[in-house]
């Protein structure tokens, strides 16, 4: 418990810091270049380094998970560091934006890869789901604030005195990574190498039925849904709404604050008790529903009220898909399970210039449209051929704990 209460303030800042580079960042290649195609590019960059994610994980296996975490952060923070020197110089150019968006995006995949980690780590499984509830929402409530400080800072201060706090942020969540604890590093010479311990990862995945439909879920959703939630908002909000950087801060903090509402509840309530697997994909196939409505959306009040309820849907099923993925792996390869999930997140690095391509050929409403109907029938889909692994271990489990009372 001790290390939970270093790790929690210094994911939140962490978070924050995200949040606030993200959306500064995006707004600014939008409006120095005009280029939705180039500005969904640059959002693909922040998953760059995705496929580095299962490495990284089982170095965290090895390594241990402070040293990761510390590493980690204070390359966020030079870079950070870098991006206020150029914004104070008047040398800020878009180029310049997507060379260190490349480089941070070669280590940022990771990072929820360890924080998911530490917290199987130092948790009991009874409380696992309160637990991921209440980690996750250091991220939403980021989400929020960090939206709505780095907009008015942007607009406000400019860039570079925006990136001073944003390396502020980064700064504090160095310092704090220092108490966080979790699975120690292992002694040399012990266990498998890491290429024969990424296949045993890879080979643990593949002969696991239930982590296979978890792994293709998040796909589907980083592909389908994701983009339309985050990559895809700068330009509804400049086209459709015809809103400036405030306007899209609001739309974003609209879904954070219903994905906050969402980690709570999941914090508090611990989850649905019968049938938490069909709850995720339940919660799945509504948020592409809620998708479908918002894009039919054209006012400011009415867009933010429906992202609250994608918020809402969107931060429960994937805290359970979390969940789902840490509870059915072996927890010697725990850090690699999570690594190999982040690779999913190269479906938004698809979806997001995909969505952009298709905005400018048959506009923003189809292109949501579109993304909402794929999403629901590969859910569909998926939840069909993987039934008795996800749902037949729920109600062998329910019988057992029936039995047993």
């Amino acid at each position: 418990m001790r290390s939970f209460r270093f790790q929690w303030p210094g994911d939140l800042a962490t978070s924050l810091a995200f949040e606030m580079e993200t959306l500064i960042l995006n707004w600014f290649v939008l409006v120095a270049t005009g280029s939705v195609m180039l500005q969904t590019a640059f959002a693909a960059l922040q998953f760059l380094g995705t496929l580095l994610a299962p490495a990284m994980g089982s170095l965290a296996d090895r390594l241990g998970r402070r040293a990761m975490i510390a590493a980690m952060r204070g390359f966020y923070l030079v870079l950070a560091g870098c991006l206020a020197a150029l914004g104070l110089t008047d040398r800020l150019d878009p180029a310049s934006v997507f060379v260190i968006a490349a480089l941070a995006g070669l280590v940022r995949p990771s990072d929820l890869v360890i924080r998911n980690a530490l917290v199987g780590d130092t948790m009991a499984d009874r409380l696992l789901v309160n637990a991921m509830g209440f980690s996750r929402t250091t991220q939403d409530l980021a989400r929020v604030a960090g939206a709505l400080i780095g907009a008015t800072l942007f607009e406000s201060l400019g860039i570079g005195p925006a990136y001073l706090v944003v390396g502020a942020f980064y700064l504090t969540a160095f310092a704090l990574s220092f108490g966080v604890g979790g699975r120690r590093a292992r002694p040399r010479g012990r266990g498998l190498s890491m290429p024969g311990e990424l296949r045993a990862g890879f080979r643990h995945i593949r002969r696991t039925p239930a982590l296979m439909a978890a792994m293709w879920l998040a796909f589907l959703v980083n592909l389908t849904g994701f983009p339309v939630s985050s990559g895809l908002m700068p330009y509804a909000t400049r086209e459709v709404y015809g809103l400036d950087a405030i306007g899209l801060s609001h739309l974003l903090a609209s879904y954070a604050a219903g994905a906050l509402i969402g980690s709570f509840s999941m914090a508090v309530g611990g989850g649905p008790r019968r049938s938490p697997v069909g709850a995720v994909f339940a919660g799945v196939a509504v948020w592409y529903l809620l998708l479908m409505v918002f894009s039919q959306m054209t006012e400011k009040w009415a867009g933010m009220a429906v992202m609250v309820a994608v918020g809402t849907v969107q931060g429960g099923a994937m805290i359970g898909l979390a969940v789902l993925l840490l509870r059915r792996s072996n927890a010697r390869l725990r850090g690699l399970v999570m690594g190999v999930r982040m690779l999913a997140v190269y479906g938004m690095a698809i979806g997001l210039p995909l969505g952009g391509a298709l905005i400018e050929t048959v506009g923003y409403r189809a292109t949501v449209m579109s993304y909402a109907l794929a999403g629901l029938a590969g859910t569909a889909l998926i939840a069909f051929l993987w039934r008795r692994a996800l749902f037949g271990a729920e109600a062998a489990g329910r019988r057992s704990r029936m039995a047993a009372g």
